[in-house]
């Protein structure tokens, strides 16, 4: 079990810190903006993904969250990734910027699998 508990650590340590560093960069990068605007996006969309991901990141991290806020957090993240790909492809990107979400997604499955298994065992 301790290899799963540095599994589950390591992963949703990447993710809830790419998600909290993203939804800092959502509210103060201009480039950003310009990606949501290319995008087709409205600009209030930016701000509420921004609170969510920040809101989201907290609920995989801290670890008295627990049950079905923390699954929905995962559900919201993958959401994201999943729109995120379909977005960037829509809108005729190259591979590289679809390619983030992909990798995204595959940590937060990685994630999401050890979660599970801990919270099976009541190791968490």
């Amino acid at each position: 079990m301790r290899s799963t508990k540095i599994i589950y650590w390591t992963t949703t340590g990447l993710i809830s810190a790419m998600m909290l560093m993203s939804g800092a960069m959502y509210v103060t990068s201009p480039e950003v903006k310009e990606g949501f605007v290319h995008l087709g996006f409205p600009d209030y969309f930016r701000i509420e993904l921004a609170i969510a991901k920040v809101v989201g990141a907290l609920a995989l991290l801290l670890p008295f969250v627990k049950g079905r806020i923390k699954e929905w957090a995962y559900a919201g993240f993958m959401i994201t990734f999943v729109s995120a790909v379909i977005a960037h492809i829509s809108s005729g990107d190259p591979a590289a910027k679809w390619m983030g979400p992909i990798i995204a997604m595959a940590l937060l499955i990685t994630s999401y699998l050890a979660y599970n298994k801990l919270n099976t065992n009541k190791i968490v």
